[in-house]
């Protein structure tokens, strides 16, 4: 079997943060995809994305071991510099897909200002694909499952911490309305993991927020990986959080 290129796991990182971990398997049709236009088979590509897993930091439960010094090279560079390496890696799947044009090539302004715009689209994306991953397509408090009303939000806001924008351990897979309330300071994530709602929404008698008011205490669900770090949740509780 040829070894792994430092591309070819670049590519690989791409796809398994991007997959719900029980959809690491060879009938996956993206892993199927992957192995095709690597020249590999789909048994290969998802050993690989299994071997990522026993590397992962925010995974309790750890997969396959056989992992070169080349796996853990780019694994950290992934987890060191977030930001870049989304959007390289997703540059680099364009490209082996053929689909460039689609995403880098777009009809707005040139020069750096249409690049800035570009990486910010492309980068999010990629944000929003890692978290949804993650929970399965769930909101993590009310464990709403359709997707078009859920929203990757940032635990520290994408302006306030620039190393840390596209950290997948700082997304929480959430309801547009809870989405909402947790960018607004209305509700927060306590030490233990259970929601916090603030004064002001506990305060009201309403039947319209009962959605809101029925989640006081809830905890939330974890994701399958990238468990939200500790120090984002208690930025957000001293920060953003009117209590």
């Amino acid at each position: 079997m040829k070894p792994w290129e430092r591309d070819e796991l670049i590519l690989a990182i791409n796809l398994y943060c991007k997959t719900p971990f029980g959809r690491i398997h060879v009938r996956n049709p993206e892993i199927i995809e992957l192995a095709m236009l690597l020249g590999r088979t789909p048994g290969s590509v998802s050993y690989k994305l299994a071997n990522f897993a026993s590397i992962d930091p925010s995974l309790d439960r750890k997969g396959a071991s056989n992992v070169s010094r080349l796996d853990k090279e780019v694994w950290h560079e992934f987890f060191e510099d977030w930001e870049a390496m989304a959007y390289e890696s997703e540059k680099k799947m364009a490209a082996i897909r053929g689909s460039e044009a689609d995403i880098f090539n777009q009809n707005i302004l040139e020069g750096k200002i249409k690049e800035a715009i570009v990486k910010l689209r492309v980068n999010q994306h990629f944000f929003r694909k890692m978290i949804l991953a993650a929970y399965n397509s769930k909101c993590c408090i009310t464990g709403l499952p359709l997707e078009k009303l859920l929203v990757a939000s940032h635990i520290v806001p994408w302006a306030k911490d620039s190393k840390n924008r596209l950290n997948p351990q700082n997304g929480l897979c959430l309801n547009a309305l809870h989405d909402k309330a947790f960018d607004s300071g209305l509700l927060t994530i306590d030490e233990s993991y259970h929601v916090v709602l603030s004064k002001e929404i506990l305060a009201l008698d309403n039947k319209t927020i009962k959605l809101i008011r029925d989640t006081e205490g809830v905890k939330m669900s974890f994701p399958n990986r990238f468990i939200p770090r500790q120090d984002f949740l208690q930025y957000h509780r001293e920060n953003i959080f009117i209590g």
